[in-house]
């Protein structure tokens, strides 16, 4: 990676962060929430993926709406996520293919 890819992706980052804080108060609260839950258990591919800024565009889709976030995604946040990730492989998942594969060489 070199420098001029660094400047890119912090200049995406900004300019995703500004998205974000032009939601209404309860969408930003709701949206650091998930992202607080999907960078802990999330997907492998979170950050080059466009699951982030797709959520963005989901809730500002649903802003200009009028409707309130939980209309959107429910009053379950976890299990909002969980589905949303329901066919990623998570950090999870590499945890547990990791002590099968010790666990297996330690057998042997």
């Amino acid at each position: 990676m070199g420098i001029q890819d660094i400047i890119e992706g912090k200049r995406q980052w900004r300019a995703h962060v500004a998205r974000v804080k032009a939601l209404p108060p309860d969408y930003q609260i709701v949206y650091q929430e998930i992202q607080r839950y999907l960078f802990k258990v999330g997907p492998v591919d979170l950050v080059d993926g466009t699951l982030l800024s797709g959520l963005v565009e989901f809730f500002e889709e649903g802003a200009a709406a009028g409707k309130g976030v939980l209309q959107l995604i429910g009053t379950d946040v976890a299990a909002f996520c969980d589905d949303l990730i329901k066919d990623s492989r998570t950090y999870a998942d590499v945890y547990q293919e990791s002590v099968e594969r010790n666990s297996g060489a330690a057998e042997k």
